[in-house]
Order: C-alpha cells, then sequence, then structure tokens
C-alpha cells in the first residue's frame, strides 16, 4: 500500500445536540445533553420514551422536493455531507476531478423508516400505495449514492454495514482507497434514523436500552455504576478526507491527520461483547501499529462507551492492554452520554469530535457520571479538560453487534 498520508480538511454535523458542528461542538465542551422525551403518539405503549432525536430537522433544511425523495437517514446524511464538502472550501473548487472522489459512507440499518411506513400502506391501503420511490430510499446505500450524485464523486460510492462500527468503518475504508491511489479525496462518514416503535421496542426487549425513567438527559451514563444500557440517538457525522499532497496543492486547511485504522471481529457472539475485549484490543494495536503510533503519543481517546455495563468494562480492558501504563496520561471521554447511541453514525459524529478535540485542544466531558464503576481504571473528563501541545494523538473507538471493532487514531497539526 503507498505511504500517502491522508489529511481532514472539512467537517460536517448534525446530531442530537446541534444542526451542524460549530452548535454540536459547543453542545459537546459544555456537557450539554440531548436526549429528550419522545413525543410521538406511538411511544406512548413503548416501555423506552425517550432518544436522543436530531436537534434540527433535516427535512426543513433541505429542498422540499430532494428531501421528500429521501428517508430520513438520506436526509441527515446530505446535511452534514453539504457542510463538510463547504467546510473542505470544495464547493467552489475550480478543477476537481470527479473521477478522483470517491464516497464511503455507512449506514448501519438503513432506510428503515421508509421501509416499515411502506409496509404499513401495503397491509393498510393495498400494494398500489406503495411509493414507487421505496426501493431507492430504504436501501441501506442511498446516502452514499445520494452523496455520490449531488457532488459528483465518480471514483466510488460505498456503503460499509457493520452495525455500530459502520460511521468508523467508512473512514478507515476511505483511507484505504486514498492510500491505493485509486481517489484523491473521499467524502467519509455514517447516518442512522431508527427512531421508530419497532426499532425502540426490539432493542429494549433485548435488554440493550436504558429503561430508566428518570431526568432523560441523565439516563445515558457510560462508565457509572448505575448504568443499565445505551439511548437510541439519530444524526451524521461527515468528514472529507484528502491525500496530503492533494490537499496542499489547492491550498486546503487540514485539520489533522489520519495516523491509521484497525478492523477486526470478535467472532465471539452476535451481540454480546468479548468480556476479555480481544478483538477491540486487536483493531487498537492495528491502529497503533498502522499509523507509526508510540503509545506515549496517545493523549485522547473518544470511546465507544454506550453505557452498557460489559461493553464499558471490555473497553477499559482494551485500553489498557494497548497502551499499558501510559493509558493513565490519557483522557478518555464518551460524547455518547449526551448524543445517546447513534448506530452506523455513532463512530462518524465521534471522529467529528475527536478532530475537534485535537484542535481545540480540549476534551469534551463525560456527563452523568456520578459513581465511576472501580472496574474501569481510567482517567474519564467529567468537566471539558484541556489536552496538551505538540504533536499528540487521539483514538476514536467503536464497537457493534456482530462482533464489529474499528479503531482509527488522528494526529494532531
Amino acid at each position: 500500500m503507498s505511504s500517502k498520508r491522508v489529511v481532514v480538511t472539512g467537517l460536517g454535523v448534525t446530531s442530537p445536540v446541534g444542526g451542524d458542528v460549530p452548535s454540536t461542538w459547543d453542545a459537546l465542551v459544555n456537557g450539554r445533553s440531548g436526549v429528550r422525551p419522545l413525543t410521538q403518539d406511538w411511544a406512548e405503549t413503548l416501555p423506552v420514551r425517550i432518544a436522543g432525536s436530531a436537534a434540527v430537522d433535516p427535512a426543513g433544511v433541505l429542498e422540499r422536493v430532494k428531501a421528500r425523495r429521501w428517508d430520513r437517514s438520506t436526509q441527515l446524511a446530505m446535511v452534514a455531507a453539504t457542510e463538510a464538502w463547504a467546510d473542505a472550501g470544495l464547493s467552489d473548487a475550480e478543477g476537481l476531478d470527479g473521477d478522483r472522489v470517491g464516497v464511503a459512507f455507512a449506514s448501519g440499518i438503513g432506510g428503515v423508516t421508509t421501509l416499515l411506513s411502506n409496509y404499513d400502506l401495503l397491509l393498510e391501503k393495498g400494494p398500489r400505495r406503495v411509493s414507487p420511490l421505496a426501493v431507492p430510499m430504504l436501501m441501506p446505500n442511498a446516502p452514499a449514492a445520494n452523496i455520490s450524485l449531488t457532488f459528483g464523486a465518480r471514483a466510488f460510492a460505498s456503503t460499509p454495514v457493520s452495525a455500530c462500527a459502520s460511521g468508523n468503518e467508512a473512514i478507515s475504508l476511505a483511507v484505504d482507497q486514498i492510500r491505493l491511489g485509486r481517489a484523491d479525496v473521499v467524502l467519509a462518514g455514517g447516518a442512522e434514523a431508527a427512531i421508530h416503535p419497532l426499532n425502540i421496542a426490539a432493542f429494549a426487549n433485548m435488554m440493550a436500552l436504558s429503561k430508566n425513567d428518570a431526568d432523560p438527559t441523565t439516563v445515558s451514563r457510560p462508565w457509572d455504576t448505575g448504568r443499565d444500557g445505551f439511548v437510541l440517538g439519530e444524526g451524521s457525522g461527515a468528514l472529507v478526507l484528502e491525500s496530503e499532497e492533494h490537499a496542499l496543492a489547492r491550498g486546503a486547511r487540514i485539520y489533522a491527520i489520519v495516523l491509521g485504522a484497525g478492523v477486526t471481529a470478535d467472532a465471539h457472539d452476535i451481540a454480546q461483547p468479548d468480556p476479555r475485549g480481544r478483538g477491540g484490543t486487536r483493531a487498537i494495536a492495528r491502529a497503533l501499529h498502522e499509523g507509526g503510533v508510540d503509545p506515549a503519543d496517545v493523549k485522547h481517546v473518544n470511546a465507544h462507551a454506550t453505557s452498557t455495563p460489559q461493553g464499558d468494562i471490555a473497553e477499559g480492558l482494551m485500553l489498557h492492554a494497548t497502551l499499558g501504563a501510559h493509558v493513565s496520561d490519557v483522557v478518555v471521554t464518551s460524547t455518547k452520554s449526551m448524543t445517546g447511541h447513534l448506530l452506523g453514525g455513532a463512530g462518524a459524529l465521534e471522529a467529528v469530535a475527536t478532530v475537534l478535540a485535537l484542535q481545540h485542544r480540549v476534551s469534551p466531558p463525560t456527563i452523568n457520571l456520578d459513581d465511576q464503576d472501580p472496574a474501569v481504571d481510567l482517567d474519564i473528563a467529567t468537566t471539558a479538560r484541556d489536552l496538551p501541545a505538540g504533536d499528540i494523538v487521539a483514538l476514536n473507538n467503536s464497537f457493534g453487534f456482530g462482533g464489529a471493532n474499528v479503531a482509527v487514531a488522528f494526529g494532531s497539526v
């Protein structure tokens, strides 16, 4: 594989705490939760009636005609991708070769709300009422395909589908394609819009969601002894990745360097993580090895930490195994404490937060950590924490159902 360096030149977000990058970052640094009660009529019958709904309705931001032709997951993806594209200075870029621009945009579930709403129409009103756009709206690669169409990205349009590791895997895929010389620019990220009664009931019945009926903003509590499951969220994160050579040639601003990525599988259980964290340990170790990173240089981790009892402990073991004695010098956080869990969009949103932490030299806090689990021996930021100056490295971890593990190492500039 080529030794080309890959850099981040654009960022975009729409999330439960903000409709763009500035508002989302401000909320994360200041510890504001986006978890709120569900107001839909159908929520009254569910065992869980809270979620991290998007702070800004994407349909109100996009052109009305296009928005009506897209599932909500695609709408969220398009909002984030458009912001990242503009942020990278590509909206008015001259001479950009679409044959050298790719898309790697993930989804964990795809257009599930379109699928289920059209099935309801089929049952209630017959086959003629099913939308002719249902298939292109519900397919998991719809966000990637529509991003490709919108920005003329013709190198490739790929969709990793690896449950909650999908967004981070899209970044890994994008890096590989650039290093292999198949693209100069890749719009990478992930999106999810799965707040629907079927999904909530299914996650709740498998004991994955928190059923805490306290103040919604306090329910997502990674590493706390009172944690009892994650909170479902929705949104999208997008990053423009480029070869360093291409970015410098066009005078682009560079946020961070993508040093390395590791992708592994547990082969342990369809839903539960390996309690010893062996697969995730290998993913983190591969990311560090690929990037030539000394563990002593890692100063920040945006952890997967969903607020589930087993997963949070396993990730602590992974960090101790890979960073050794240096783990005590690392500021660890879980932004899911504020956003909830965006499933296939989680890794992408958290990658944006990781890059911003490097740029601003500050770690967002983990909120709701009142009583840290003694089984998790990590330095977890409960208020915004300054990161050191100089060349430092930050990790973004994502782990998903099916045993998917992805770690990405970002370096400061």
